[in-house]
């Protein structure tokens, strides 16, 4: 299973960036020319050691993005080395100067400064070749295959011309290739869609005989998802990967979970096909217990959210705009043992596709070795005040860590689509429809047949969906009954009934103060990643790189704006510094209305399909102007150095399983990656 989630990489790199899959192979061939010893290349091109240590942090963070684009924020990766140095390198050896041939301008030049449309400051590899192709015509392009059944996600769009007819080559990943499967024109003349299988082939191929392996080591359910994920990588077929993902769901609490396939859109500017994932992971019984706990309850606490109608007999007090069954999702605590992606995640919510969440249920997955990197930072955040400073950093990973909870449980696991599955048939009372609580009239808008979430919605559906998963974490964090049930007590430590052996949980372990605390610590954590949010604003083209920090700079925003004072950051331009205030007596009575008044607005949005009133408010509270683009300067000035992960591999060594581990370095990293052979 590790096997199949590494050979995954060249995927991901193909997706970044034309140069990727070559900057790789150059970072690799420079190891395997000094076989490690990176003094050895010093000698060798008598260089200052400066530039060899720039390469070796260019190296270890290219290979832990999976790209030259950071997973978080998707700014580019550029080297500090210089030019000259890089030139020397390809020296080494003929593999060298050939690949050097072929990065040597991309991997300096900017722009492309991120990830973004296709233009003059940014690029996309989901929209290969030399014809810049515009939004309208991915739209256009996006709605004729909604329109046969041709899902996204494992597709790339390429533009070309046949003479002055525009031509569209959907490249759908798959191992089997076919120059056309399928091919037609568009109204009015537009152009000509032609679908290519065959994208990503010889990895597709590597991973499905990797699966095909584990599948003989596989419980009769995994043996059942591993096929129908063989089935689709060999077809290309998305619609037996869905059926993949309503097989995996039911596999409830495995001893290894596992995740694979084109997952999460968030890289997509259009926001529609997604990055390759492979995460094979094993679960940790005791935390998952814990978990267990809060997932029996989740009923009690969405009554209490802001759409919910608790004094009504409507759906339980739910409301209408909330699943009449919420199915008790699994949710379990693992340790990654491969993980390859751009950005590695500390929780997970799947499957992506609202329809079968609503029908079938999803999954809950926290990462518990991502997690335990937060609780070890210890450096003091420089927008705490010193008098916050060390409350802040006593609560802040626990907080954290059940904010990451509720955000995946109960934000992404809430809310009911207004739908018409057919023609004239809907899944909501048409004649008497619910009323919109943002209009007080019944509703006017809602998902026609075949339109989803992340199709109506576009570039807009992964930052709002975080935003208001977002929102509903924090919403919670104050409620009693939930921070007794998480173990917080009134009084100051864990509460110290019997957990049957949950106890000893690292978690659940650390000295807690009271509620109040722990919901001041909250609000500050909501300001300091709102201006953290700030450092994924590309100011060069005004796009966000990232759908989470866009989340957080939203949220940051509007609480400034809606919350009559009760939040505020002081900004002294002398000093460059930034101080988040929050007025922890006004907490209640203006900060918790204001968010639940935003929580609320971006739900019904999201469940009416209502994408035009939609756009208008997200855009508006998400955008950098003003003081905010002056507290984005002092934000980088204290920006915190990014994540760079080292993770281990495993090997087959006769009858046994090795697991080798390596250094948290720059050369660990390289070194983890080159005994992948990926």
């Amino acid at each position: 299973m590790s096997r199949a989630a590494w050979h995954g990489t060249r995927i991901i790199l193909e997706q970044v960036s034309a140069e990727s899959v070559d900057i790789y192979d150059f970072i690799i061939q420079v190891h395997t020319w000094c076989s490690g010893d990176w003094e050895r290349l010093s000698g060798k091109l008598a260089c200052d050691d400066n530039e060899v240590q720039y390469f070796l942090e260019y190296g270890s963070t290219f290979l832990s993005n999976v790209g030259n684009y950071y997973g978080s924020g998707d700014q580019k990766i550029v080297p500090k080395f210089s030019a000259d140095f890089l030139a020397a390198l390809s020296t080494l050896s003929e593999a060298l100067s050939a690949l050097h041939d072929k990065i040597a301008t991309s991997i300096f030049s900017r722009p492309p400064f991120s990830l973004g449309f296709p233009g003059k400051q940014s690029q996309s590899a989901y929209y290969p070749g030399t014809q810049l192709i515009s939004k309208e015509e991915i739209a256009l392009v996006s709605q004729a295959l909604q329109e046969r059944s041709v899902f996204p996600e494992n597709t790339r769009l390429r533009k070309s011309f046949i003479e002055k007819t525009p031509l569209f080559e959907v490249l759908q990943a798959s191992v089997e290739n076919e120059a056309c499967s399928l091919e037609f024109v568009l109204p009015e003349s537009k152009g000509i869609i032609r679908i290519i299988r065959g994208d990503y082939s010889a990895s597709l191929k590597l991973i499905c005989a990797e699966l095909e392996k584990a599948s003989k080591h596989s419980s009769t359910r995994q043996q059942g998802f591993l096929e129908q994920y063989i089935s689709s990588f060999r077809t290309g077929s998305l619609h037996t990967y869905r059926d993949s993902q309503r097989s995996w769901i039911k596999d409830k609490s495995p001893r290894v979970e596992n995740i694979f396939g084109f997952v999460e859109p968030y890289r997509d500017p259009f926001g529609s096909r997604a990055e390759f994932e492979g995460l094979v992971a094993i679960s940790d019984a005791t935390e998952t217990r814990v978990l267990g706990q809060l997932v029996a309850k989740s009923d009690i606490f969405i009554r209490r959210l802001p759409w919910a109608t608790p004094a009504s007999t409507e759906n339980g007090g739910k409301g209408p705009f909330e699943k009449a069954l919420f199915e008790p999702p699994d949710f379990t605590s693992v340790h990654t043992l491969a993980y390859c992606s751009s950005i590695i995640f500390a929780g997970i919510n799947l499957p992506n596709y609202n329809d079968i969440r609503q029908d079938c249920g999803f999954k809950n997955i926290i990462i518990a070795n991502r997690m335990s990197a937060e609780s070890s930072k210890d450096s003091i955040n420089p927008f705490v005040d010193i008098v916050d400073a060390a409350i802040f950093q006593k609560h802040k990973y626990p907080v954290y860590y059940w904010w990451v909870v509720l955000h995946e449980l109960l934000g992404h696991g809430t809310g009911k689509m207004m739908v018409e599955e057919k023609p004239e048939e809907y899944n909501f009372d048409f004649q008497n429809r619910p009323i919109n609580p943002l209009t007080g009239d019944p509703i006017t808008s809602w998902y026609k047949p075949g339109q989803t979430w992340t199709g109506q919605f576009g570039d807009l559906a992964t930052t709002v969906d975080e935003c208001r998963a977002e929102l509903v974490g924090a919403y919670l964090m104050d409620d009693l009954e939930l921070l007794a049930l998480l173990g917080f007590s009134e009084g100051g430590d864990i509460n110290p009934r019997d957990r049957k052996g949950v106890k000893s949980s690292r978690i659940l372990s650390l000295s807690i103060t009271d509620k109040n605390k722990v919901t001041y610590n909250m609000y500050l954590q909501l300001a300091v990643d709102g201006l953290r949010g700030l450092q994924n604003f590309n100011i060069d083209d005004a796009k966000w790189g990232q759908a989470h920090s866009r989340a957080h700079f939203a949220i940051l925003k509007y609480l400034l704006l809606k919350g009559d004072g009760f939040m505020e950051i002081d900004f002294d331009p002398s000093q460059e510094r930034l101080t988040v205030r929050v007025d922890r007596e006004r907490i209640v009575s203006h900060g918790k209305p204001a968010m639940g008044k935003m929580l609320l607005e971006l739900h019904i949005f999201r469940c009416t399909a209502d994408v035009a009133a939609c756009r208008l408010y997200y855009e508006e509270i998400s955008k950098v102007d003003g003081r905010y683009l002056e507290w984005r300067e002092v934000v980088l000035k204290n920006s915190e150095p990014k994540w760079v992960f080292s993770q281990a591999n495993t090997f087959v060594d006769g009858d046994e399983v090795v697991l080798r581990e390596y250094p948290p370095t720059p050369s660990g990293v390289i070194q983890s990656w080159v005994e992948r052979a990926v």
